[in-house]
Parts: structure tokens; sequence; C-alpha cells
């Protein structure tokens, strides 16, 4: 039997996993899954479903093909792949932002909104990529939309290397944009196909890494390439690493999402027996032109149908908008207030690196370790509200960063501490973006790769276009109170987590939070 005890706890699913309902799906959704209580195969499906020689189930509790009894070498080399792919996403959107001068020089522009594009314009492709990847691998599985979409994103990295103008380059970012936003949408529910809920936290949080280290590593890269091979060569770079990424993808990424490997098991056995009347145990009963339909639209009907989803992607966008706004702000302070090299500006991005860094040891630390205390208090039923209060400390400590950064830029302090201002953001943030992406799955495990592309959606347009506003902003307002005005907004969420830890579940309980999705 094999040993998954690292991160799939024992073979046989835990009692706590297998009390649990709290997946946040309505009656209707669970219903419309025969079985199968939540989507992560926490509980085999084959202890529920009738006795049906028609249905296709899991082989017992511990069929090596539930992603839940992969062996531990298997799901670790599965969530690093996924994780490696994800840093590479949020890296290369950041990459090119100290070379913008250079792009600008090259293509004789002088529009630095347009500049500021040529960055931004990546995020808004991940406005709509999740849209239509997240329903292509709820029909077709995980591991060929990632493929497919590491093919795209290595084309399109190729084409920024050799784009002869500003514009082809812009629609060049947009597509690698759209590819990149894969591993955003889907490497939250690949986690939660193959690790137990009470087991997930250390697993999310090194995943969740990647979105935050990559935007404060990639400009420190860019930075001195730039300066010493151009700007093409950050492309370049990118394109390379890009290709490496795909080729160990393909040799070790595996489909893990249960939904297709019984639909694949089906099919097989259908072949093999001449029985057509054999149908998943997951088999919702609709065609795949109707599920695709029905997919599409469920990101934005969580959106904004779901109050939780909203309130907590909210957060999310203005905490992920304002670090980006907060980007823009280098170049004028580092290097017009502390005469800093643009190699050098790139450093500073190290601070927002460095604050998500401890952060990942805070939250991976705790929320593990927490979710089963508490599970074991409420009679070993786990609820998503669990993983909140790591969120607590989160919302409360990204307004004191921005105070810190903006006003000792202002008041032109040592060139140290606005930088470790930016450092205590990134530890907010992370505080904030991985029991915030935990407890949304926890809650949609049925739904994940939909519910992590509504939030994806909502923070990336909020990425995208407040940077645009950033220059006009800061030229009316100052440093000081430019910077204030974005932690004042955040002041207003500091409620936000002890609300949804007091009444999270009552509103997943209430009319508003009985949504069929």
């Amino acid at each position: 039997m094999r040993n998954s005890q690292d991160l799939g706890g024992t073979n046989k699913v835990p009692s706590s996993a297998m009390n649990q309902r709290d997946d946040g799906a309505s009656k209707q959704d669970i219903e419309s899954q025969p079985g199968h209580e939540n989507s992560d195969s926490e509980t085999t499906v084959q202890e529920k479903a009738p006795k049906d020689p028609n249905i296709v189930d899991w082989d017992g509790p511990e069929d090596p093909a539930n992603p839940m009894n992969w062996s531990s070498a298997k799901k670790i080399g599965s969530i690093a792949m996924v994780s490696l792919i994800t840093m590479l996403s949020p890296l290369a959107s950041t990459i090119i932002a100290p070379s913008t001068p250079q792009v600008m020089k090259a293509f004789n522009s002088t529009n630095e909104t347009l500049g500021s594009f040529i960055t931004t314009v990546y995020l808004l492709g991940y406005c709509f990529g999740p849209l239509v990847i997240a329903p292509l691998s709820e029909l077709y599985g995980r591991c060929i939309i990632y493929n497919v979409c590491n093919t795209i994103f290595l084309i399109f990295s190729i084409a920024c290397a050799v784009a002869d103008n500003e514009s082809s380059l812009i629609v060049f970012r947009l597509f690698t944009g759209i590819a990149a936003s894969c591993p955003l949408t889907l490497g939250a529910g690949t986690i939660a196909d193959m690790v137990p809920l009470e087991r997930r936290g250390m697993a999310m949080a090194f995943w969740i890494m990647g979105p935050l280290l990559g935007p404060a590593v990639g400009p420190l890269v860019g930075a001195f390439l730039g300066e010493a091979k151009g700007w093409r060569w950050i492309f370049w770079l990118i394109t390379i690493i890009a290709g490496v990424v795909w080729a160990f993808a393909l040799l070790l990424l595996r489909e893990s999402y249960p939904f297709v490997i019984l639909k694949w098991k089906t099919q097989r056995l259908r072949k093999e027996t001449g029985n057509e009347n054999l149908r998943s145990a997951l088999d919702t009963g609709k065609s795949p032109k109707d599920l695709f339909q029905s997919s599409i639209i469920r990101p934005i009907k969580m959106l904004f149908l779901s109050p939780v989803v909203f309130l907590v992607s909210l957060l999310m966008a203005i905490v992920y908008g304002d670090t980006y706004l907060l980007f823009t702000t280098f170049d004028r302070v580092f290097q017009g207030q502390y005469n800093f090299s643009s190699g050098i500006v790139g450093l500073v991005y190290l601070g927002s690196g460095i604050g998500s860094f401890f952060g990942l040891l805070f939250c991976g630390g705790i929320s593990d370790r927490l979710v089963k205390r508490l599970t074991e208090r409420n009679g070993g039923s786990a609820r998503p509200e669990y993983r909140l209060p790591a969120m607590f400390v989160g919302v409360v400590i990204v307004p004191l960063g921005l105070f810190m950064y903006g006003w000792t830029a202002e008041k032109k302090v040592h060139w140290i501490a606005p930088i470790i201002g930016n450092g205590v953001i990134g530890f907010g943030l992370f505080a904030i973006f991985m029991p915030a992406t935990s407890y949304l799955v926890d809650i949609y495990t049925i739904y994940a790769a939909s519910v992590t592309a509504a939030a994806t959606v909502f923070r990336s347009l909020l990425g995208a276009l407040l940077p645009l506003a950033g220059n006009s902003m800061y030229d009316a307002l100052g440093l000081g109170w430019g910077t204030s005005t974005l932690a004042f907004i955040s002041v207003a969420f500091i409620p936000l987590p002890l609300i949804l830890w007091k009444y999270g579940q009552r509103i997943r309980d209430s009319k508003y939070g009985q949504v069929s999705f």
C-alpha cells in the first residue's frame, strides 16, 4: 500500500473530511454530483452511490487512481511543477517594468501611460483567460489545459522578443497573459484534488508564493538584464525558462481532476465490455455543450451572486491593485529621490518578496495546525472559516505598511524605511491571499477552478487598471497622502475577516448564499 502520509494523510479517507458537508455548494449542486460530497474526492463516491452495476466509481477507498491516494512523491512532484509554472506567470508580468523606458525609446514613444500599459496589459490577459480556462478544465481535465497554455505562453514569449513596434508588443503581451492565467486559475483546484482539507494549508502556501514572489523577483532580474543586454533579452530569458518548464510539465504532470479520471475510466470500460449503459458516478447527465455553457458563466455568477466570494475577492483585488500601483512609484522614489540606478531600483522589489517569504512561514506554519485544532474542538467537523485567523493579521498589516511606505518616502527618510514598508505590505499581502484563497477553495471545492477564476479576474482587473492612474494620483496628492488614500481604503476592510468568522456559515446557509452554479 502506498504511503501518502506527508500530503494525503493515510490512504483511508480522514473522518473530518468525510463529515464535512460545508463545501459551500448548494443542495442542487451536491445532488447534481451523484454520491459526491466534495470534488477533491475526500469522500469515496462509492460509499454514497447507489448499488447500481452501471455506475463506475473508484475501486474502494484506497484506489491508487484516486489522486488522494497518490504517493507522497507523486503529489510533491505535481505540486512543485504547478508551483513552478505559477511562479513563472507573475514573474513575466513585471520583469519588463524597469526596462520600459528602453522599450519606449526603441519605438520612439513618449506616451507614459502607453508605456505603463506594456506591463499592465499582461494582467488584462489574467482577466480574460480564466473565464475560458476554468470551464475547459472542468470538461477536459487540468493536465491538457496546463500543457496547451504552456505552449501558447512559449510561442507568444518569442513573439514579444521579436516585436517590431509598440502596438504588436502590447498585443503579444496580452496573449501571453491570457495563457499565463492558467496556473493561477487551476493551481488551487489541482492541490485540492490530491491533498485533504486538514493538510492543504502548507501546499497552498507554497503555491500562492508564486503570484506574490514573482512580481518582486521579476523586476530585479529584468533591471540588470535590461541594462546589460537590452530589453529584448528579457523576453528571450522568459522564453528559455518557459521552454524548460514546458518540457518538464509534459513529463511530470498527470491528470488529477476526479470528474475527468472517472470519465476516462468509464469510456475505457464501455470499450472493453461493450456496455453502453455505464456512466461515471460524477456524471451530471449534461452534454459537453451544456456543461461548457454553464461552466463559462459560473465564475461571473459566483463573483456577483455569492456575497462571500464577492467580498473576499474584492479584498484580494484591492490589496493586489495597491501593490502594482506602488510598483509604479519606485522609479519616482528611488531614482528621483535616492539617486539609485535602474539596476539597483530592481533590488527594491525584493522588499516585497522578503515580506512575502516571511508571510509564507507565518501562514504555512499555523494554517493546518489551527484547522486541525479547531476541527477537533468542533467534534471532528471542519469549517472553511477555520482558515481565516491569519487574515486577521493581514488586514491590519497592509494599511500599516502603506502608511509607512508613503510617509517615509514623502519625508525622504533613509531609503531603507520605504523598503521596509514595502516588505510589511508583502507580509500582509500573503497573510490575506493564502487564507482567502484556501477559504474559497474549501467552500466551493466542487468548483475550485471556477471560484479561483472569479477571484483572479477581479484582482487582475484592478492590478491592470489602477497603475494607469498612479502618476496622476501621486502628482495631485504626493507620495504621503496618495499612499494614505490606499491605506484608508484598506482600513475599511479590517472587520471583514471577523464578520466572516462569526457569520460566514450563516451567510452561506441563507437564501443569499444558496445559489445554484
